[in-house]
């Protein structure tokens, strides 16, 4: 009886951690180059910058528009629109990619930018 009670505890654990192990979702949206953000800014994608006002107006790309992270977190997409493609971008990389999962999961179409103004070469605007 023993035995039996250990083996159906492990098929179960087995069982659980089989089922819960596939459960990471592929992001439904791709990450991008720096480089590339002008051409997909001239493609038609608005460049929003998720970086917090202060770090936005200290500099920023041309034509970008501001909505921070803190915002969409919040489930504040006020001035986004649905069917406008978006490119993401933030200071490092990191913020963009959580800011590109949450828009994802609310049906935005955006690209992500794999690094940030930290890194950009281009002009700003201040």
């Amino acid at each position: 009886m023993k035995k039996n009670l250990i083996f159906i505890t492990i098929i179960t654990v087995l069982t659980l951690l089989v089922a819960c192990g596939g459960t990471e979702v592929e992001a439904d949206y791709q990450t991008i180059e720096l480089d590339e953000v002008l051409t997909k800014q001239d493609e038609g994608f608005t460049i929003v910058d998720v970086r917090e006002v202060n770090e936005y107006e200290a500099g920023h790309i041309d034509g970008a528009i501001n909505k921070p992270l803190s915002e969409i977190r919040e489930g504040n997409f006020e001035s986004l629109v649905d069917d406008e493609p978006y490119v993401i971008i933030c200071k490092t990389g990191n913020r963009s990619q959580q800011a590109s999962d949450l828009l994802s999961k609310q049906g935005f179409d955006v690209i992500n930018v794999s690094e940030g103004m930290s890194s950009w070469q281009g002009d700003i605007v201040q």
